[in-house]
């Protein structure tokens, strides 16, 4: 006769929201607290790893929070690493359940999915209350009068005819044969004279430029001249002006900075290439017979040489460096965004990647405290992530390519890919826990950007997916930047075509889309835990993810279906830490709410949100 099989006991909820009051800052340490829906444990521990040797610490009962109870305990900073790790550790039903950073194991987890934090170094606060406004200058607005604009030679490249075409009245493929050299006109005193329709009519709060420097390229990644704007701009008295402008309204300015490589028309480029005796010589890297190392095999990018004092000079260390002079008046600029970072170091490759990223981020910071360092990087960018280099990436790995899948089938090579729901929270969760929470809220979502498709040409131009692609975009954890242009319904294929000239004819926008984003921010702006709140996943099934991000006193529950069929959700929002007595739906769906389960159809293709009263 076979034996009976008993069922095992239901696995306990567990949760840590890693942000006040559950996770309180204090002089020598943090407190943090457990929740669980269950009362009583055998035992309950804080797991820690001072000096790498295990120490697990008792915790204590401390009381409700909501529905949930509470267990608490003290956490000495690790004096013998840089970030401080924990899990939690329970034991009950004869087993034990351990809680980290991704959610449940049923055994002591890996250290990468540890919670961590950092004693000392934190992103600046400011930027999680922003949305972010990524501009390609070129092909943004036209601010300058056409007779000025007539007076002034066009920049263009070696042996390059400069190609000016007019700035489309609507949508038109870039020309990809041209791709580097067409001039549509826009400049920064084109962004200047749109700061109305960015902060009054969108809301955005930031600008994130792509290179301005001096260039022969439209795109300007291969600089001439460090220290000065391209007078097709505006040169450096459009910046000033519209530095100003941005801060007289409260608003921030990002610019790229491109210093893994110059363009071969910079100065210091041409003098060494010219002589072997040139004191810039030692800036690149040439073999015998002359020839130098460009970025990924093109010659037109000279990779610079960090293990040159000169260079480090030049780009950080000295009092007028590349980092720093821009961070000083009259400029002032509020951070920078690093290109290909990941791949700067000495010689040819990136050794010593992490000291370098290490230096500069002391040298910004050294002059503005406040500064944001913001990292590219189109793979993981975890390592860079843990306090002391970046403040947060450009969240290729941990947002766009999970969304992507998630939603328009393709990975980021553009080959296809079934992703399922419980796959992609997952991804999600893996992804924000390797790096501390405050890290997390500092990433830079974004859905596209210069150099990929137009995510709503992923989509096939369906106005429907793309609004589940905003709605994702606005509500995850990290702040939001907007490709311009995404807004209004602006297509375009890969690099060249994703940088099209923005189309000013309202009457040409895809109105509902742009209705959306409206709505999203002005959520974003008035919903504190949209900003600063812990996330929780309530249900990731089917077609179908639905979340929270609350903090202590408020909620929003964000659902999202991209089925073509209905859905029927019924969550359990008793488990949230947060006393809700009362919820409203932004856009008008009808739900019911019985025994601390909130019940809403959802129709196909659509998303709802549900906010705490």
């Amino acid at each position: 006769m076979p034996a009976l099989l008993s069922v095992p006991a239901a696995v306990p909820l567990l949760l840590h929201p890693p942000i006040a009051p559950w996770l309180q800052r204090e002089a020598g340490g943090c407190r943090l607290s457990l929740l669980s829906e269950r009362e009583q444990f055998d035992s309950v521990y804080l797991r820690s790893q001072p000096d790498n040797e295990e120490q697990l610490i008792p915790m204590h009962y401390a009381g409700r929070c909501a529905e949930l109870h509470r267990w608490e305990a003290f956490l000495p900073w690790d004096g013998g690493n840089a970030l401080t790790l924990y899990a939690f550790k329970v034991l009950a039903d004869g087993t034990q359940y351990w809680m980290a950073a991704d959610g449940a194991h049923e055994h002591l987890p890996p250290e990468d999915r540890h919670f961590r934090i950092h004693p000392s170094q934190q992103p600046p606060a400011w930027v999680r209350d922003q949305v972010f406004y990524q501009i390609f200058p070129d092909r943004f607005y036209q601010g300058r009068p056409a007779a000025d604009r007539a007076g002034q030679a066009l920049p263009g490249q070696a042996g390059r005819v400069v190609v000016q075409p007019e700035w489309p009245q609507q949508q038109a493929p870039v020309d990809a044969d041209n791709a580097a050299n067409s001039f549509y006109g826009g400049d920064l005193p084109g962004v200047t004279a749109k700061l109305d329709y960015l902060q009054k009519d969108l809301g955005i709060s930031a600008v994130y430029l792509n290179p301005i420097f001096a260039s022969g390229s439209n795109h300007k990644y291969d600089s001439d001249d460090y220290t000065e704007v391209d007078e097709h701009l505006g040169g450096n008295a459009a910046l000033e002006e519209l530095s100003g402008a941005l801060h007289q309204r409260g608003m921030r300015l990002l610019l790229d900075g491109v210093v893994n490589h110059t363009g071969v028309n910079h100065r210091w480029f041409k003098e060494a290439k010219a002589s072997p005796d040139s004191p810039y010589r030692s800036f690149y890297l040439f073999d015998a017979q002359g020839y130098h190392f460009g970025w990924k095999g093109f010659d037109s990018l000279p990779v610079l040489n960090f293990a040159t004092q000169g260079v480090q000079d030049a780009v950080y260390a000295a009092p007028d460096s590349v980092l720093r002079r821009w961070l000083q008046a009259p400029y002032n600029i509020d951070g920078w965004r690093l290109d290909v970072i990941h791949m700067l170091g000495e010689g040819s490759g990136a050794t010593n990647n992490s000291f370098y990223l290490k230096e500069f981020r002391q040298a910004i910071k050294a002059e503005n405290a406040e500064a944001y360092v913001l990292g590219e990087h189109f793979s993981e960018a975890t390592r860079w992530l843990q306090g002391e280099q970046e403040d947060g990436a450009m969240n290729y790995y941990g947002f766009a390519h999970p969304v992507r899948a998630w939603l328009a089938g393709q990975d980021v090579a553009y080959q296809p890919i079934k992703l399922a729901t419980k796959t992609f929270s997952a991804w999600l969760d893996r992804a924000q826990a390797c790096i501390p929470f405050d890290n997390q809220l500092a990433q830079l979502n974004l859905l596209d950007s210069h150099d990929t498709t137009r995510f709503f040409t992923l989509l096939n131009e369906d106005t429907a997916a793309m609004k589940l692609a905003a709605t994702l975009l606005f509500s995850r954890p990290g702040t939001p930047c907007i490709y311009y242009g995404d807004e209004i319904g602006l297509a375009g294929g890969p690099d060249p075509d994703c940088r099209r000239p923005f189309i000013w004819d309202r009457e040409q926008w895809n109105q509902p889309l742009f209705a959306h984003y409206q709505a999203l921010i002005r959520l974003r702006q008035s919903r504190g835990e949209w900003r600063h709140g812990a996330v929780q996943t309530l249900f990731a099934e089917g077609d179908c993810i639905a979340y929270a991000r609350h903090s202590d006193w408020e909620a929003s529950l964000i659902l999202v279906n991209r089925g073509t069929a209905p859905v029927s959700l019924h969550l359990p929002v008793w488990q949230l830490p947060v006393p809700v007595k009362q919820w409203q739906a932004a856009w008008g769906h009808e739900f019911s709410l019985s025994d601390g389960h909130l019940q809403l159809d959802l129709a196909a293709q659509s998303s709802a949100v549900l906010l705490s009263v």
